[in-house]
């Protein structure tokens, strides 16, 4: 089983996370590409990069389980690493490896297969003696036996793909009255996803943790875990910041939540690296959710506290090794938290952003590890998956791993489009957070509180800055004020969406302005912006006497002032006269890249506002594009199947009031 040439079948930061230790440990790496991908970051890691171009009627070649073999086998390479996503939990991928005469750097393909499928998964938990959170797994996958199960089992509930990860093809049932849209929505999306619409129903918890646990095993029937990871804060079924170890598991819980799942992995003879999920009530109750055979994108916090290369063990373990180390030589030490950093923007729904990163700095400093795959210049597409980076900090202690991160954050350059990292430090300084008070709605509890706002000065040096970058592009000629009311121009810019409107004058590169009112006049007195100079790629702004650095970008019509805890967008009202003139059009336009799958409205019928009206889907989800105003469907401008780009034109609604 020896290897000394692995292909790294997968892209972006786990490709090269997986390539730099194959490097340490002497390997020969192979990396796969497609067109989009031709500049990544993730081909130069490797020691060999192979083009996969696209062929007609063979859909994603990431997915190309019998490409990526022939590449393997053409290449020299004996093994592959599948890393997470994509192939990683493909059954007939992991046989197709091994008939190849091919390492399968991860568990066996019966292994995948039994963790793959929720509903057998848990039918073994039940014959090992693992606790499972009640629901229907049954064979009989009618609507109608579906919604009887649902009654029978009451709200809230899950509706969950058995083939599902990611978040993906999960819905949850608030009132039985939204059963059936939400299965056929679950349905929907998890067929797009892994080619399977069956699903299972589970009771929902409510105020629990999602606790897992990294188990780790060998050919000679050792098995060990990695103490446990606490996962609570997502949304969407999604994973937002994971941390280990848990602050409310006690060593005892931690016994047994290790022991439930070494003894999982035991019942199904389990090899490599693997997770095992558990909700944990308040009460330490736990229940099995599933079992994830692959590395976890959150496996770098489990390195920090344990002092392990996990993927290390990945290629021994392939090999034929015996584990590394013993449970007892297995030790914690401190606390790590990591975050995952999103092009998307929390303000419209976390809605993925796509463009061209314009510049990345990554934050550096005692504690912090950053594993990305992007540099300027970097194309964010629809294409796949939004992450930028993964942004870990380890300390001591739980206080100062947290501290650490939130320092990262803000020092971290990031600039051409939007993030969800002024978010992210939300919750971490969120004072639930800060206290290990947590649960899986904790995210939710955040963003109904309202999302971080602009403060008054915020807003005005976005405004200055806007209005610099004005006259530098109009070629405006400087405006000289003074205490007798020099000339100053009036201008209205939408400030994160709201209108607002200034008066202001540009001399050496100090801008005077002052908030608009409505006849003209200036309601407040001038201030003075002065820009004195730059650090490390950001301006320095004066106001008021203090200093402050920020950093400034376009993406697309929207100019970006980044504070580093806050975005603020300002736009031209003159680009957007509905948002100008406080109306709201009937006319929908996309907000991303995406496929339209699903049309939910015809021509002419009446719809009340945010009425579904069409599904577009983008970045692996399915998002749902609601009506503006209430009216009559007038037009479409697309239809299902159609491909569309951000800011094409999708329906237009007719007002009541002009039917």
């Amino acid at each position: 089983m020896k290897f000394d040439t692995v292909l790294i079948a997968n892209r972006g930061e786990i490709a090269i996370r997986i390539a730099r230790t194959a490097k340490e440990m002497g390997l020969r790496t192979v990396s796969v590409f497609t067109e989009a991908d031709r500049n990544a970051p993730h081909v130069l890691a490797a020691d060999t990069s192979v083009y996969l171009p696209e062929q007609k009627g063979r859909g994603e070649p990431y997915l190309d389980g019998d490409r990526l073999v022939e590449t393997a086998l053409r290449t020299g390479a004996q093994a592959i690493h599948p890393g997470y996503g994509f192939l990683s939990e493909n059954a007939t991928f992991a046989k197709a490896c091994v008939d190849a005469g091919l390492v399968f750097v991860g568990p066996g393909a019966e292994a995948i297969r039994l963790m793959g499928d929720k509903a057998d998964g848990k039918r073994l938990m039940i014959a090992a003696g693992v606790a499972c959170i009640p629901g229907y797994s049954g064979a009989d996958q009618s609507d109608q036996r579906l919604a009887a199960e649902a009654e029978a089992l009451g709200t809230p509930l899950l509706i969950k793909a058995v083939a599902g990860g990611g978040g993906r093809g999960i819905r949850r049932v608030g009132h039985l009255s939204e059963f059936a849209e939400a299965l056929s929505s679950a349905r929907s999306e998890a067929a797009k996803a892994f080619g399977s619409d069956v699903m299972i129903l589970e009771r929902a918890l409510d105020r629990v943790r999602h606790i897992e646990v990294q188990v780790f095993a060998d050919r000679h029937g050792n098995v060990v875990h990695f103490f446990e990871r606490d996962c609570s804060s997502q949304r969407r079924n999604q994973k937002v910041i994971e941390e280990a170890p848990s602050p409310v598991v006690g060593e005892e819980l931690r016994r047994r939540l290790g022991d439930t799942a070494v003894q999982a992995a035991r019942s199904i003879s389990y090899l490599g690296a693997g997770t095992v999920e558990f909700l944990v009530t308040p009460e330490g109750e736990y229940y099995f959710i599933e079992m994830n055979t692959r590395i976890q994108v959150e496996h770098p916090v489990t390195e920090e506290v344990t002092g392990n290369d996990l993927v290390a063990w990945q290629f021994r373990v392939a090999a034929g090794e015996h584990l590394p180390l013993s449970q007892e030589q297995i030790r914690l030490q401190g606390a790590s938290i990591e975050v995952r950093v999103y092009a998307e923007d929390p303000s419209v729904g976390f809605l993925p952003q796509t463009g061209l990163i314009s510049r990345w700095v990554p934050p550096q400093g005692s504690g912090i590890r950053v594993d990305h795959a992007v540099r300027v210049g970097s194309q964010i597409s629809a294409r796949y998956d939004p992450m930028i980076a993964k942004v870990i900090a380890t300390g001591a202690t739980r206080d100062l791993a947290c501290q650490r991160l939130c320092a990262a954050l803000r020092d971290m350059q990031i600039s051409g489009l939007v993030t969800n990292r002024a978010f992210l430090l939300q919750l971490l300084e969120h004072d639930d957070f800060v206290r290990g008070e947590i649960d899986t709605a904790f995210v939710d509890r955040v963003i109904s509180e309202g999302l971080p706002q602009a403060s008054v000065s915020q807003s005005m040096i976005a405004a200055a800055l806007h209005y610099r970058q004005r006259c530098y592009e109009w070629n405006f000629a400087p405006c000289d004020w003074s205490s007798l009311g020099a000339p100053m121009r009036h201008f209205s810019v939408l400030i994160d969406g709201t209108s607002q409107n200034f008066r202001a004058a540009l001399r050496n590169g100090c801008v005077q302005i002052a908030t608009d009112g409505p006849n003209g006049n200036s309601e407040a007195a001038c201030s003075e912006i002065r820009f004195v100079g730059e650090a490390g790629g950001r301006d320095l702004i004066e106001l008021d006497g203090r200093t402050r650095t920020v950093s400034w970008s376009q993406h697309e019509e929207v100019y970006l002032a980044d504070f580093g805890d806050l975005i603020v967008r300002v736009k031209d009202v003159a680009i957007d006269t509905d948002g100008a003139s406080g109306e709201v059009s009937g006319e929908l336009s996309a907000s991303m890249d995406g496929l339209i799958i699903a049309t939910l409205a015809a021509v002419g019928d009446s719809v009340e506002a945010g009425a579904p009206l069409l599904i577009l889907e983008a970045m692996k989800m399915e998002h749902r594009i609601c009506a503006p105003i209430a009216g009559v469907v007038a037009d479409y401008a697309v239809a299902v199947g159609d491909q569309v780009s951000r800011r094409d034109r999708l329906v237009e609604i007719t007002p009541h009031a002009a039917v």
